[in-house]
């Protein structure tokens, strides 16, 4: 009586399909994060000079690439240690806010001086004189020697394209880095009512600023990006 029973308790669970588990499918693998390329910016190479002078110190940066003479020439002196004692000695506060420079140079023996230089141009380097600019001074295109200017504004009417300029200019090779008050503080110095001749008359320091020592130095971590690069024109379509 039994016996029949569990065999068809045995036939009937043999006859009842297995139960499978359906596992959801796996997720999709999760992409690597993909990290962008660092720009490095490459290294400044320019030539970084620091002009210590009685009333601090002004740290300049020479665009040797754009204007090598000039910037050669200002190398040359300091490389010498011959611009140990230039002077500081002008200062155009007469002639108002939109024309401020401070002008320095050789005030002692002339003969201490190298040969002059080559006229570079802006038209030629692609540099401006804007405000904070480095440029060589000179009577005559090609007569430069030691002397050059700190431009404290913007002084157009230097640049070689300037309308109604003699197509020559003054050759900027660099600008102000760092110590721009310094720069300021020359400027607001006192000066000798007499002292001077034509245009210079009112302009001479009295005592002038002695740069103490001129040294190469290496590019400061802060450098400004600076404005005497000229944009390059957008070629016509």
């Amino acid at each position: 009586m039994f016996a029949p029973l569990i065999l068809s308790l045995v036939l009937a669970v043999q006859s009842v399909p297995a139960q499978t588990t359906q596992l959801p499918p796996p997720p999709p693998p999760v992409p690597a994060a993909v990290t962008p390329p660092v720009e490095v910016a490459a290294p400044d190479t320019r030539p970084y000079v620091a002009l210590k002078t009685d009333a601090g110190t002004i740290v300049v940066r020479l665009e040797d690439k754009r204007a090598p003479i000039t910037s050669a020439n200002f190398l040359r002196y300091v490389d010498n240690k011959r611009m140990d004692g230039f002077k500081f000695y002008r200062t155009t506060r007469s002639w108002g806010e939109g024309n401020k420079l401070i002008q320095a140079g050789n005030r002692g023996d002339p003969r201490t001086n190298f040969p002059p230089i080559a006229h570079e141009p802006t038209t030629k380097t692609g540099l401006t004189n804007c405000d904070g600019a480095l440029v060589m001074a000179h009577l005559r295109p090609g007569d430069a020697t030691t002397d050059f200017f700190l431009l404290l504004s913007d002084i157009k009417g230097f640049d070689a394209d300037a309308p109604g300029g003699d197509g020559a200019g003054f050759a900027v090779f660099g600008e102000i880095a760092s110590g721009r008050d310094v720069a300021e503080k020359i400027f607001a110095m006192p000066v000798s009512e007499t002292a001077g001749e034509g245009v210079m008359r009112g302009q001479i320091l009295d005592p002038p600023v002695t740069i103490l020592s001129a040294r190469r130095v290496p590019a400061p971590a802060d450098a400004p990006k600076g404005c005497v690069v000229k944009a390059r024109p957008v070629p016509a379509p």
